[in-house]
């Protein structure tokens, strides 16, 4: 008796480290990115792009509204299947220049205020 309870018990173990294992996986194959952008850059963002820090191609503008007006903010919302923290991020102003910041940690940002001074980008993460 005491053998079956023990085998069921193991059994059950086993099963709940599978299915915890497979809810982990999916976690991170949809890992949740989003973050604040605020603009304090001192000119008007038309585009934002993000990127894994170790891409080479930046994909679609995540902005999701027409354009990001400086001291306003914007919800950026995406998920990616990455498990890179490191991101970059590239704006583009209404002249079609751009800008890049590099290896922006977004699993730990909620907020995240844009700078551009001197010619030098920089960012404050929250």
């Amino acid at each position: 008796m005491k053998i079956r309870l023990i085998k069921a018990a193991l059994a059950t173990a086993a099963l709940a480290v599978v299915i915890l294992g497979s809810v982990s996986l999916q976690a991170a194959q949809n890992r949740k990115l989003d973050f604040t952008l605020v603009n304090k850059t001192g000119f008007t963002i038309a585009e934002v792009y993000v990127s894994p820090s170790k891409d080479d191609s930046w994909g679609e503008d995540v902005m999701g509204k027409d354009v990001l007006p400086n001291n306003k903010s914007v919800d950026i919302e995406f998920s990616r299947s990455e498990k890179s923290c490191k991101w970059d991020l590239k704006v583009v102003d209404e002249d079609k220049g751009s800008i890049e910041w590099t290896d922006l940690d977004l699993c730990t940002a909620n907020e995240i205020t844009l700078k551009y001074e001197g010619k030098k980008p920089t960012a404050i993460i929250k």
